[in-house]
C-alpha cells in the first residue's frame, strides 16, 4: 500500500486528491500547513508528495529544498496554481519530480501519480538487477548508495545532479539531446525547458571538473546535448 503525503491549503483540492488516492488503493496523509507537512515528511517513510507551492508557514519551494538537502529523495508531485516560466523552473530545480498546474482534470492528475509510482519501481528494480558501481579515472559512482567519490573525497550532488551523472557515465560516449535527458532523468517531457538540463549540467560541472570551462568528464556535444567522455 502506497503511503502518500498531501501538503495543501485548498480543502476542496485536497479532498478530492485524497479521495481519489484513496480509490486506487492508497494511504494518504494530509496536511494544510506547510511547516506541519514538513516536519511530518521528514520524519516518516512515504512514496510521493504532493506539494502546493503557495502555503502558510512554509512554502512548498522551500519544503522540497529541505527535503533533499536532508537526503530524502521520495518523489515530489508540485501542485500548484502559479503558471509562469520561472516558477516551473524553480520547482524542478529544487528537487521537484513533476509540476501540475491548477485547474487540472484529475485524470491527468492520478495519471502523472501513476507514472512517478511506476518509474519508481522500475528503478528499484534496474538497481537489483544491473549495473550499480561505475569507476572511471579518478571517480567511483555508486547508484545503491547515491555516492560519488572523487580523488577519495565524496562529491555532494543533489538528486537530479546525480541522475544526469550516473545516466551519463552507465554509457560513456553517447550523446544525449536535452529534452531526452529531461525525459529520462525527470520522467516527463517538459517541453520547452531544456535550459533546466543547462543548469544541472553547468552546476554537476562545478563539482566535478578541475576547470567547469575545459570539462573533461561531461562534455558538450555542440548543437544536440551532453555525452560523458570515453
Amino acid at each position: 500500500m502506497k503511503q502518500i503525503v498531501i501538503i495543501e491549503d485548498d480543502d476542496s483540492i485536497a479532498e478530492l486528491v485524497e479521495l481519489h488516492l484513496s480509490d486506487m488503493g492508497c494511504t494518504v496523509h494530509r496536511f494544510a500547513d506547510g511547516r506541519a507537512g514538513y516536519e511530518y515528511a521528514k520524519t516518516h517513510v512515504f512514496d510521493l508528495l504532493v506539494l502546493d507551492i503557495n502555503l502558510p508557514n512554509l512554502n512548498g519551494l522551500d519544503i522540497c529544498r529541505k527535503l533533499r538537502e536532508e537526503k530524502i529523495y521520495s518523489p515530489v508531485l508540485m501542485l500548484t496554481a502559479r503558471t509562469d516560466e520561472i516558477d516551473k523552473v524553480l520547482g524542478l530545480e529544487t528537487g521537484a519530480d513533476d509540476y501540475v498546474t491548477k485547474p487540472f482534470s484529475i485524470r491527468e492528475f492520478l495519471a502523472r501519480v501513476k507514472a512517478i509510482l511506476r518509474r519508481v519501481e522500475n528503478d528499484m528494480e534496474v538497481l537489483d538487477a544491473d549495473l550499480q558501481i561505475i569507476r572511471i579515472r579518478d571517480m567511483e559512482i555508486d547508484r545503491k548508495k547515491r555516492r560519488v567519490v572523487l580523488n577519495s573525497k565524496r562529491i555532494e550532488l543533489t538528486p537530479k545532479e546525480f541522475d544526469l551523472l550516473f545516466l551519463l557515465a552507465s554509457n560513456p560516449g553517447v550523446t544525449y539531446e536535452r529534452k531526452e535527458l529531461l525525459n529520462k532523468v525527470w520522467g516527463y517531457n517538459f517541453k520547452g525547458f531544456e535550459h533546466t538540463v543547462n543548469s544541472h549540467i553547468n552546476r554537476l560541472r562545478t563539482k566535478i571538473e578541475i576547470d567547469p570551462n575545459e570539462p573533461t568528464y561531461v562534455l558538450t556535444t555542440w548543437g544536440v546535448g551532453y555525452r560523458f567522455s570515453e
